[in-house]
């Protein structure tokens, strides 16, 4: 994203040149709060998913104090991934509007939509996943 937000003689390369990207660029906006949730793991996207089946294994594993230990770091992560959400909707803009190419922009598009549609139907990644598992 940050290579696509990019352009000749600017780069956005710092938090303060995401302020505002809702008001430059809604749909790039759009793709980067999915990603940043799935980062953070926030339902319906892959990474709770793939975060709450992590934390089910180990519980079921007995390693509580695994569990909630990665709990606790998840949840410093989420306030690292939710503040670049922040700025993008609720700071004021600090560059002009950005274009990227447009290839670059259904590649995200597709990226962040395999995000919402895994997180919200896992069960076909994870029967591929089994599959692979047991033919080791």
């Amino acid at each position: 994203m940050l290579l696509h937000l990019s352009r000749k003689g600017v780069e956005c390369e710092r938090l303060q040149d995401m302020k505002g990207l809702n008001r430059r660029d809604p749909w790039a906006a759009f793709l980067m709060m999915v990603v940043m949730f799935s980062l953070a793991g926030v339902p319906p996207t892959a990474g709770f998913y793939a975060k709450l089946s992590v934390l089910s294994a180990a519980v079921q594993a007995g390693q509580i104090w695994l569990a909630v230990t990665a709990v606790l770091f998840s949840l410093i992560g989420a306030f690292y991934y939710l503040r670049i959400v922040k700025l993008m909707y609720f700071d004021e803009p600090v560059a002009a509007a950005l274009e990227g190419p447009g290839t670059a922009r259904v590649l995200l598009s597709v990226n962040a939509l395999a995000l919402l549609a895994i997180g919200i139907m896992p069960q076909p990644l994870m029967q591929w996943c089994f599959i692979a598992i047991k033919s080791l």
